[in-house]
């Protein structure tokens, strides 16, 4: 295996794994008070954008990082965004 993607691999692990107990935690607890819906949303598009270079440049590392990303934190926005929606009715 290069030394580049176990870089790359080592280094999308943790930088997307970060994400797991926050992610965990919110979903357990289902307490979003803290959680900014704006830095959520550039996140995502970030995210989404990262999906879209590791496509277009057959990057593993950056494809799987950013996919495995998105499905921890998407699920955190929608239930923050229902929440404040709950809240306001």
């Amino acid at each position: 295996m290069d030394t580049t993607l176990i870089i790359g691999l080592f280094a999308a692990f943790f930088t997307t794994f970060a994400f797991a107990p926050q992610s965990i935690k919110t979903l357990k607890t289902r307490n979003t008070e803290g959680i900014s819906v704006v830095m959520y949303i550039m996140f995502l598009i970030g995210v989404i954008s990262w999906i879209i270079y590791g496509l277009q440049k057959s990057d593993f590392a950056v494809l799987a990082a950013n996919i495995i990303t998105l499905f921890l934190a998407a699920p955190v926005l929608i239930m923050t965004l229902l929440s404040r929606k709950k809240d306001r009715s």
